[in-house]
């Protein structure tokens, strides 16, 4: 199952859900591995120290002959394997620009390593672009993280649009799993009015599941740890720990 974090707007959670959403997996006994496709690499941040990346997920598409072991590292997360990002996945896309295999790149590479793993998440940048192109060509499923702010769905059109485009010609076979309602806000009348909305707008693809506003959520990634380990009895762990669950019922 390889499942795309996407969402062209940024500051939507989108790192954190694929940072927790794969550790909690990985907790629950699955092989996982997640492509950070980020060139701010936050998610990388979590799992492994800067100095020590070499291989990374610029090297993964740029060298079709290099094998998996030089960009695959090991966590502290047991089950659990990244492949990090750096800033340089920045240049990705001026380099495959005119390559008419462009947008394949990263789905013919995971044919070479899928049966390893029950699950490959991907975190992606806050845009549609070439790299979240390549990400929705190579998964089964996309998960929509959207905050539950006033201006939630804005852009998402745009989003659903791509993945139909991608629906079309080269991945007829990409699923919508599911749009996760995030930094949820439960003192707020606008923050249930527009997880209301959503709801009204995805019916059943929005999962039960909701991510409510963390302090812990946001601080564990600059202790690089994920929220189980941070603060494992917080309301974040609670959550992506239940939205774990709602994923493995759904796939």
């Amino acid at each position: 199952m390889i499942i795309v974090i996407a969402n062209q707007k940024g500051g939507v959670g989108k790192t954190t859900t694929a940072i927790n959403l794969s550790a909690a997996c990985a907790m629950q006994g699955k092989k996982v591995l997640l492509i950070d496709l980020d060139p701010q690499g936050n998610s990388s941040l979590s799992f492994v120290d800067s100095q020590n990346i070499n291989g990374s997920a610029f090297e993964l598409f740029t060298e079709s002959e290099s094998p998996w072991e030089n960009f695959i590292y090991t966590t502290k997360v047991k089950k659990l394997d990244i492949v990090p990002s750096k800033i340089n996945l920045a240049k990705l896309e001026a380099k495959l620009v005119g390559d008419f295999d462009a947008i394949f790149r990263l789905r013919d590479r995971i044919e070479q390593i899928r049966a390893n793993y029950d699950f490959i998440f991907i975190d992606t940048p806050p845009t549609l672009g070439l790299i979240t192109v390549n990400a929705l060509v190579a998964a089964t499923h996309v998960l929509i993280p959207i905050q539950s702010s006033y201006f939630a769905l804005e852009g998402t059109d745009d989003l659903l649009e791509t993945i139909e485009k991608v629906r079309s010609r080269p991945n007829p076979d990409l699923d919508l799993l599911g749009v996760l309602v995030t930094l949820f806000d439960k003192r707020t009348s606008l923050s249930k009015d527009v997880e209301a909305h959503i709801r009204k707008v995805f019916g059943k693809k929005a999962f039960k599941t909701i991510i409510t506003r963390s302090v812990r959520l946001e601080e564990s990634p600059a202790h690089k740890e994920t929220i189980f380990t941070f603060s494992p009895k917080s309301s974040g762990a609670i959550e992506y720990k239940n939205l774990s669950k709602e994923v493995l019922k759904r796939v």
